[in-house]
């Protein structure tokens, strides 16, 4: 089968936030709007931003950056969301299983046996888990992007696209076949070349194994805050490969231990009660 991907093109972008909006709506997501009435101060941070940052209800946002090349101002806009890496260090420490990759391989998540434990987060190249705590329950959980596969909601079992792909007015979000927007990534890429953005690039073709969430920049990655070669940290990669291991054989053996200690203690039981026995007859 087929992986799929998203192809996000900033060069169409418009920064509409449709894609933020359908995103909330369709995962159900809704936010209070900022208003006293609802008990929440509107804030004016000086940007068109908003909300400020991702968060447990917030798994897409638009960022918007000011650049002044030649003293022409010039916005820049970068769709900021999991990036559904093929190499993908929150799967490799979740200890529970919740996050895996989905046969067509972007990265999946299954809330309910999230243990909270904040792993994913930590391992992320790109910043994106959030995690928030009941207060009442004590029990946290993460959040991020599912590409619209959450139980109950999931939009690509039925053959649709992503809500934030359905939504987009100038078609700067495209989801298919992976290979294919690839292709199309290169043609729109060298059309940018040809029009004097040298530094134009495909964004994730290769990065961590393969991106599922590709960028048609028009300059370095670093100029859209993204990081030029996103990698999984060593810690990381010690946690899966040698005390992840490490923990799972301490806890056989404790298991084991105990086991065997039950096992000792029951049979000292029956010899005492022999002994008894003797000693009546």
């Amino acid at each position: 089968m087929a992986e799929k991907a998203i192809l996000y093109d900033p060069t169409r972008c418009t920064a509409c936030r449709g894609c933020q909006a359908a995103c909330k709506q369709w995962n159900e997501n809704d936010e209070f709007i900022p208003t006293v009435e609802n008990g929440v101060q509107s804030v004016n941070r000086g940007s068109y931003e908003n909300p400020p940052d991702l968060s447990p209800t917030t798994w897409l946002k638009m960022e918007f950056r000011e650049i002044d090349p030649g003293g022409k101002v010039r916005w820049l806009f970068t769709r900021r969301s999991c990036m559904h890496c093929t190499e993908a260090g929150c799967v490799k420490v979740c200890p529970s299983g919740a996050l895996y990759h989905h046969e067509l391989g972007f990265v999946a998540y299954d809330k309910d046996i999230c243990t909270g434990c904040g792993y994913c987060i930590e391992a992320c190249p790109f910043q994106v888990p959030r995690s928030d705590r009941n207060l009442i329950s004590g029990i946290a959980k993460m959040d991020k992007c599912t590409l619209c596969t959450t139980a109950g909601l999931d939009r690509i079992s039925e053959g649709w696209e992503p809500a934030c792909v359905k939504t987009c007015p100038p078609n700067a979000l495209q989801f298919g076949d992976r290979d294919q927007l690839i292709a199309e990534g290169k043609k729109r890429v060298a059309s940018l070349i040809d029009k004097g953005w040298t530094n134009a690039n495909l964004y994730g073709e290769k990065e961590l194994g393969g991106l599922h969430v590709m960028y048609v920049l028009d300059d370095h990655p670093a100029i859209y805050g993204l990081p030029v070669d996103p990698q999984i940290s060593a810690a990381t990669i010690a946690w899966q490969d040698v005390m992840q291991p490490i923990g799972w054989a301490v806890g056989g053996l404790t298991i084991l231990g105990l086991g065997l200690n039950y096992l000792a203690a029951r049979a000292n039981v029956n010899k005492d009660k022999e002994k008894e026995n003797a000693a009546r007859s």
